[in-house]
């Protein structure tokens, strides 16, 4: 069974995205009707295999929606601070520009190398940052696929299953969907591992990155 994905944190870049532009002499697409959810299919009598989708229950379990959270949190602090360094480093560029044949050569040179060690200091913090946000995530992802194991097994044997497939990983074509016991897990799992309080600080509100400031 391959990871599963929690959550894909969001890469630690800084950008600004344009409103959504209407023509107003172009009447608004109708909003489609959303379909009647139907029914779940019941377990097809005298079946022995079964498939789950992963990503579902990763979505779905309260522990699941913690440890996500626990990621987003993390990457929205890193990506504020970093927000942070790219002002001073904005700032020291603009002094640079602005003042720097009014300085003497060696305020210059001590601007210039002040500029020099904010830019280090970004390319390393991005790379530290971008490497502790993967590592919560493969913990948790490590964490939660030892509790989810388990749990799978349990249904198999209550059902009498032979076989559970993955639905993302197995090549599944098509099957009745009254196969899927990804509820019956999910259910269990929840049952299994109540939810805690979550211990995770209130992330910070990213910054708006400078204008000026090249995506990266």
């Amino acid at each position: 069974m391959r990871a599963i994905l929690l959550l894909a944190a969001a890469s630690l870049a800084l950008s600004g995205s344009a409103a959504a532009q209407t023509d107003p002499a172009t009447p608004p697409n109708p909003t489609p009707q959303a379909a009647a959810p139907q029914p779940p299919r019941p377990f097809p009598e005298g079946a022995r295999m079964a498939y789950v989708n992963v990503q579902v229950i990763a979505n779905e379990t309260a522990q699941g929606k913690t440890a996500s959270e626990r990621v987003q949190a993390l990457n929205e602090a890193k990506v504020a601070e970093l927000a942070s360094k790219n002002q001073q480093l904005q700032a020291a560029q603009q002094k640079l520009q602005q003042s720097g044949g009014l300085l003497s050569d060696s305020a210059r040179a001590q601007l210039e190398r002040e500029v020099e060690r904010l830019t280090i200091d970004i390319q390393r913090f991005t790379q530290d940052a971008q490497a502790d946000v993967r590592d919560l995530q493969e913990e948790l992802q490590s964490d939660f696929q030892r509790r989810l194991l388990p749990i799978i097994q349990r249904v198999a044997v209550e059902k009498g299953l032979h076989m559970i497939f993955s639905q993302l990983d197995a090549g599944l074509v098509w099957a009745d969907t009254g196969l899927d016991v990804t509820a019956d897990v999910i259910a269990k799992f929840d049952e299994a591992n109540p939810s805690a309080p979550s211990t995770a600080p209130p992330a910070a509100s990213p910054a708006a990155a400078p204008a000026a400031a090249p995506p990266q």
